[in-house]
């Protein structure tokens, strides 16, 4: 993440901290959509000769105000740096989403945050970007809260294809009926799974097939079942491989994971942090009479996987 600062809070900040081009949003995947909204930020802070910024908040306010929810997220804080870090962003402003952040109107918001705060000079918003107490904050009210407290505002209009448009609500209703390539679509990468590699109970070891296995935390769930992936070591490598999804019910397994089988791979990944692309969903989890029948099935996903992601070459 070189060139990117993380930058906590809003109040007290140094003046070489302050007067950033800023895109604010939550930015949940970074997907297309938040990836014009950051262009059109990236644009600003190059006619007013400023660095480029990138507002989120944490917890992610759907944490904060509804926390017996599902798990939803699409990426882990790591994997949002790096992306933004990729777009050219130069400093990374985490707000704290606290009472006082909850309670603040929308006005006090541009004001105390965004002007005296932030010492911003220009902000970006997506075209259904809210925020204040309520949500009662819209663009069009930051277009005219920049006029008043003298920052400039840039509104970018929706992006999508004959689908729809781009939205991370969008790609978790992807993941969750097994289409990760349409999640692809509207990410501009694949979804990926980031974890640190956890020692299970290596069966799969035993019967022929080692896996990698990273609890799924916080993430969206997508559909249960087996995947063709690609998987990124900690040294940059990518692997492609095979991976099931979910509880593994026919060894009993409660805690949802990933247990991804890397192909022609054999070293020791215990405690180090992968990251697993979703290429194609290959088929729902199932249980198993046996042992025996489920590594058959793995080997039958494994052959139909390398077809995707491993061909052979001529």
């Amino acid at each position: 993440m070189t060139g990117l600062s993380v930058i906590r809070g809003w109040k007290g900040l140094r003046a070489d901290q302050m007067g950033a081009s800023i895109a604010m949003g939550s930015f949940d995947g970074v997907h297309r959509g938040h990836q014009q909204v950051i262009a059109i930020a990236a644009r600003a802070s190059r006619a007013l000769g400023a660095p480029l910024g990138v507002i989120t908040f944490d917890p992610h306010p759907r944490d904060y105000f509804r926390p017996g929810d599902p798990s939803f997220h699409l990426m882990t804080p790591a994997q949002q740096a790096r992306a933004f870090a990729a777009l050219g962003v130069e400093r990374l402003y985490i707000l704290p989403m606290d009472a006082e952040l909850a309670d603040m109107s929308d006005h006090a918001f541009a004001e105390q945050v965004l002007l005296r705060g932030l010492g911003a000079r220009h902000i970006t918003v997506g075209f259904d970007n809210t925020f204040g107490k309520g949500r009662t904050g819209t663009p069009d009210a930051m277009a005219r809260y920049g006029v008043e407290l003298g920052f400039g505002v840039s509104i970018a209009e929706a992006v999508g294809d004959d689908h729809g448009k781009f939205s991370s609500t969008e790609v978790r209703k992807a993941l969750r009926v097994g289409r990760p390539e349409d999640a692809t679509a509207i990410l501009g990468r694949p979804f990926a799974i980031e974890g640190v590699v956890e020692k299970g109970r290596q069966l799969g070891r035993t019967l022929g097939f080692p896996t990698a296995n990273v609890a799924l935390g916080a993430y969206v769930r997508p559909r249960y079942g087996v995947y063709a992936t690609r998987t990124r070591l900690a040294d940059g490598r990518e692997i492609p491989g095979v991976a099931s999804i979910g509880v593994n019910p026919t060894v009993g397994e409660v805690e949802a994971r990933v247990e991804v089988w890397l192909f022609d791979f054999d070293e020791d990944l215990y405690g180090q942090t992968i990251e697993t692309d979703l290429i194609a969903f290959l088929r729902p989890e199932a249980k198993f009479e046996g042992l025996e029948a489920l590594t058959a099935q793995v080997m039958a996903d494994a052959a139909a996987a390398r077809a995707i992601v491993a061909p052979p070459f001529d």
